[in-house]
């Protein structure tokens, strides 16, 4: 602590002293001297006291600043509805180009009104109860006009030697997208098994007498292309409804560890006709002691098969697909398809797994849509990642075999 106030007031007590003694001719050292001088010196004393706490307040508030200033989450301090302060994510947040633009303007000019009164409810709580408020949804008006959602977290702080609340959060935008759409697909999901639930089986019984009879006719006239056209399309409503039933029932699985390895070499070996009339080879790339993963071998089976062949007619000239297996971080499995084929749009991939969106001719989209629950329900991920005329990579994470059977319904 600095001691210059002390030595200043305690100086200045005695040249007043010693001023009188010359003039006045009185003593030197008297009562009023030490008096005087005592005073003096507890003036000084508080002085620089009181300095010294002035000096490290500022520094202490100018050491926060840098903090906050360091963090990536986005930082706001307002007092009585003002901001005093923010950090640079927070001015990047907003769409300002400085600090100075936001400080001293009022916090309720980038909240959206029908979000005002909550907001303001939830400001007096914190004051009230003195205890911190999380997760707390708001949104937010950018310097340009544009909206997002705001999550935050407010607390009491003392910024300035004044009691202030701090509000640290994030932008929840995209999350709360990816949930609607998770939603939405969830809502389609729900919608199709009730669809199936109530025409499957009504529509499979007609198709069987349907087909009974067109082969009985293709016997008579084995030479009218005709009836050969009219079964394979009826095939193909049997496989649509079959997909229905995947869907919409809940099936009981065993899962049970399996070596991936084994379960891709065996639907290649089922495939290789195929890949070889369509002028596609397919080469795999395992790594070295892969774990096993606990899976119901016969589903991740069915999810390989529609990859692979969704591939190749990617392919129409031919091309390769290249198999690369390996161990991601220390717990999963990731399996990356990649094709040369003519690839997807940005705007396509986002679409895919939706029940009856499909960029087949003849496709429904439900062979991709079984996949994505397959894989769910295996707690994995299924993604896309593509470039038109360029190929598309599809990447499949699963967890690492745990040491235990599981039964699921899916």
């Amino acid at each position: 602590m600095n001691y210059a106030g002390q030595i200043c007031l305690v100086i200045i007590s005695i040249l007043f002293t010693a001023y009188q003694k010359v003039v006045g001719q009185e003593p030197f050292f008297t009562l009023d001297f030490l008096i005087f001088t005592l005073i003096a010196w507890l003036v000084g004393w508080q002085y620089d006291t009181a300095r010294y706490y002035a000096k490290k307040a500022r520094m202490n508030e100018t050491s926060y600043k840098h903090m906050i200033d360091s963090l990536p989450e986005s930082i706001f301090i307002h007092r009585d509805n003002k901001i005093v302060y923010l950090n640079k994510a927070a001015v990047k947040l907003l769409g300002a180009t400085s600090k100075n633009e936001i400080i001293g303007r009022d916090l309720f000019d980038f909240i959206v009104l029908e979000y005002k009164n909550v907001l303001l409810e939830r400001i007096d709580q914190v004051k009230k109860e003195k205890q911190p408020l999380h997760n707390i949804e708001h949104k937010v008006r950018r310097s340009d006009g544009s909206t997002f959602f705001f999550e935050i977290s407010l607390l009491n702080i003392i910024f300035g030697e004044k009691e202030a609340l701090l509000s640290i959060g994030k932008d929840i935008t995209e999350r709360k997208e990816k949930t609607e759409l998770m939603l939405q697909k969830s809502e389609k999901l729900a919608l199709l098994g009730q669809m199936a639930a109530g025409i499957a089986h009504e529509i499979r019984n007609p198709l069987t007498a349907i087909k009974g009879f067109i082969q009985l006719k293709k016997a008579d006239h084995p030479e009218d292309e005709y009836y050969t056209i009219m079964l394979n399309e009826l095939d193909r409503i049997n496989a649509i409804v079959s997909e229905f039933l995947v869907l919409a029932k809940p099936n009981a699985v065993v899962f049970r560890e399996q070596d991936v390895k084994d379960l891709l070499k065996d639907v290649v070996t089922l495939i290789n006709t195929q890949s070889i009339l369509n002028n596609v080879q397919i080469f795999l790339e395992f790594e070295r002691e892969l774990p096993k993963v606990l899976c119901a071998e016969g589903q991740l089976k069915q999810v390989f098969l529609n990859v692979f062949k969704n591939a190749i007619e990617a392919m129409p000239m031919g091309g390769n697909i290249d198999v690369k297996v390996q161990l991601k971080g220390e717990d999963e499995i990731s399996i990356q398809i990649t094709d040369q084929g003519i690839g997807i749009s940005k705007e396509r991939i986002s679409t895919l797994g939706e029940p009856f969106y499909t960029t087949k001719e003849k496709g429904t989209g439900l062979g991709l849509m079984t996949c994505f629950r397959i894989i769910e329900s295996h707690n994995g991920i299924l993604s896309f990642h593509s470039k038109e005329n360029a190929g598309t990579t599809v990447e499949i994470i699963l967890p690492a075999v745990m040491n235990k059977k599981l039964i699921k319904l899916i």
